[in-house]
This record gives C-alpha cells, sequence and structure tokens, in this order.
C-alpha cells in the first residue's frame, strides 16, 4: 500500500536533482572567472574615459602649496593620489609616492580624505611631501565625486583632462613597475 500524500517520483528527482544542478551552476559561473585571466582584485571604475570630476578644494593649510582643481589639469598628465593620514596603507605607499615625485614628466597631486590637517602636515612633515598640490576633502565629499571606495586611490589623468587609469589600493614598486607607468607612459604620448 503506498502512502497517497507521497510526492510524484519525478517531482522527487527534481527537488533532489535542483540543489545539484544549482552547485554545478555557481562551480561553473566561479570555474570560467578563475581561468579568465581577469585580476579579480581589480575593481573598475565607471569614470574611465570620462573627464575628471569638476574638483575645486582648498589646499592644506601650513603647507604652501596650492589646493587641488581639476582645472589645473588641461594639457598636462596629473596623478591624483588619495590619501589620508589615519590610512595605514597610505604610510606604506608613501615611499613609492615619494619616488614617482623624481619624475618631472607629470604632476603629482593629493586629496586629503577626510583627515584633520594639522595631522595631515604632521603625516607629510614625517614622512616628505611628494606632492605638488594637496586639496583638502574634510567630509568626503568629492572623493565621492571621483568614485572612491576607500584610500589610498591613485589616478591617471591625462592631458585632455581625462581619467585613464585608476589604482585601487596601495602603490607598491611592483604595481607601479607593472601596472602604474605603462599608463602614465600611455597618457604622455596621447594627443592631449
Amino acid at each position: 500500500m503506498s502512502n497517497e500524500t507521497e510526492a510524484p517520483a519525478p517531482r522527487r528527482r527534481l527537488f533532489v536533482l535542483l540543489p545539484l544542478l544549482v552547485f554545478l551552476g555557481l562551480a561553473g559561473l566561479f570555474l570560467s572567472q578563475l581561468l579568465s585571466g581577469r585580476d579579480v582584485a581589480e575593481i573598475p571604475s565607471a569614470l574611465i574615459g570620462l573627464p575628471a570630476p569638476q574638483t575645486s578644494l582648498p589646499p592644506l593649510e601650513g603647507v604652501n602649496l596650492p589646493g587641488l582643481d581639476s582645472k589645473s589639469f588641461a594639457g598636462k598628465v596629473t596623478l591624483v593620489n588619495v590619501f589620508a593620514s589615519w590610512c595605514a596603507p597610505c604610510r606604506e605607499e608613501h615611499p613609492v609616492l615619494l619616488g614617482l615625485s623624481q619624475d618631472k614628466r607629470f604632476t603629482l597631486a593629493a586629496l586629503n580624505y577626510k583627515d584633520q590637517p594639522e595631522n595631515a602636515r604632521r603625516f607629510l612633515g614625517d614622512l616628505g611631501n611628494p606632492y605638488q598640490a594637496i586639496g583638502v576633502d574634510p567630509v568626503g565629499r568629492a572623493a565621492i565625486d571621483w568614485g572612491v571606495y576607500g584610500v589610498p586611490e591613485t589616478f591617471v589623468i591625462g592631458k585632455d583632462g581625462k581619467i585613464a587609469y585608476k589604482h585601487v589600493g596601495p602603490l607598491t614598486p611592483d604595481s607601479v613597475r607593472t601596472l602604474l607607468l605603462p599608463q602614465i607612459e600611455k597618457a604622455l604620448t596621447a594627443p592631449g
């Protein structure tokens, strides 16, 4: 005698196979991403190829440098580094920025993110100042316009004023050599 409340056999098989099919689908998706060769740590930016956001930030008081003004990007390659004194990875990347500041083919500017001015001045006084301009963004509004996920981040702005590249995270000698410098070279040779 069979139980009348028992589901028909094809339906039971579907309930058994459905989790397996979902698992196989997800496993296939993850495998295709893994084998694609794409850097899964890379965070794309919707701003690549678009003009840099209109920015006019006041200077960091006490360092005798101009603020960050997007009008100053025209006709030259500019790196915009987003940093804060409270950011440990910013401290790690700082020697790399000091090295980059020796290259006079581009301007190295900064957006000081949600920082206290005295802390930012102390940070630069202790570690050195690689920047030619520093704009302060005390509440993070400009960083939102730039699509900043967190600090540090570095943008390459072409001579045409458009964002050519975005690096999320601290710059290292390896990331500068393999990622950043090729983008800078491309921006330097592109028509402006």
